[in-house]
């Protein structure tokens, strides 16, 4: 039994949600992060606002380690420009999909 019970825990889903604002931030900060039903709960509101989602379980293992409001620490810098840049190109596919009226 504690062999299941280890294996639920690391299988539980992580999630972390960032904002950045370059006029007002130095780099990204974390505004939401959880696992579990916490991390369900921040993809179905990411899902319902139309965001899109990247999954990267070793990332969100680091960005849920960071308190609510903080910048991510310049280590991260290049793993959530990458993050960064497919929601621009995700953002972009989208809207060349989108009907025009």
């Amino acid at each position: 039994m504690a062999g299941k019970r280890g294996e639920k825990r690391k299988n539980r889903r992580l999630a972390a949600a960032l904002k950045y604002v370059p006029e007002e931030d130095k780099a990204p900060r974390v505004v939401a992060s959880g696992k579990g039903l916490v991390a369900e709960n921040i993809i179905a509101r990411a899902r319902e606002a139309g965001l899109p989602i990247q999954e990267d379980p070793e990332l969100a293992a680091v960005l849920c380690r960071l308190e609510l409001g903080q910048e991510i620490p310049p280590e991260l810098y290049e793993a959530v420009a990458r993050v960064l840049a497919f929601l621009v190109y995700a953002d972009g596919m989208a809207r060349k999909e989108e009907p025009h009226a």
